[in-house]
């Protein structure tokens, strides 16, 4: 009874879990922004303004989705990137705001809710992929000696 109306397949590196799983696992703020196309408040998810060096995960399936060398300050309150990591996430038309139509950004493992993506990013790409950080862990990279 979820909102998608494909199940997801598994491919890639992430793990595939039931909703009831998904429930159990991820926090309330988590299951409402991944799984019922949530979005948290500007300037209050933990990754909003983090400069950590690492690699951002779903948190639901653990797929690579952006790394930190994408990540830029929109001003926006939310996490930026203009680029994903290969195909790692998809998009789709979102008109659940009949008179401001949006492009929704997916996990492409297990099609959990990221956010939305704009054309007024930086070079060079143009993009803006505007993530919640509920949708997301970062897993820092190892510093080389």
């Amino acid at each position: 009874m979820g909102s998608s109306a494909s199940s997801p397949e598994t491919s890639g590196g992430g793990t595939l879990l039931s909703e009831e799983e998904l429930r159990k696992r991820l926090t309330r703020e988590q299951y409402y922004v991944t799984r019922q196309k949530g979005t948290e408040r500007a300037f209050t998810g933990e990754y909003w303004n983090s400069k950590t060096k690492g690699t951002y995960h779903c948190v639901c399936c653990d797929t690579p989705l952006f790394e930190s060398s994408t990540k830029f300050d929109s001003g926006t309150g939310w996490p930026s990137y203009y680029q994903p990591i290969g195909t790692s996430v998809k998009s789709k038309l979102d008109s659940s705001i009949v008179f401001m139509p949006r492009t929704e950004v997916l996990c492409a493992v297990c099609d959990a809710h990221l956010g939305h993506v704009f054309d007024d990013g930086p070079p060079p790409t143009g993009n803006r992929y505007c993530i919640n950080s509920a949708a997301l862990k970062l897993k820092v990279a190892e510093s080389g000696a």
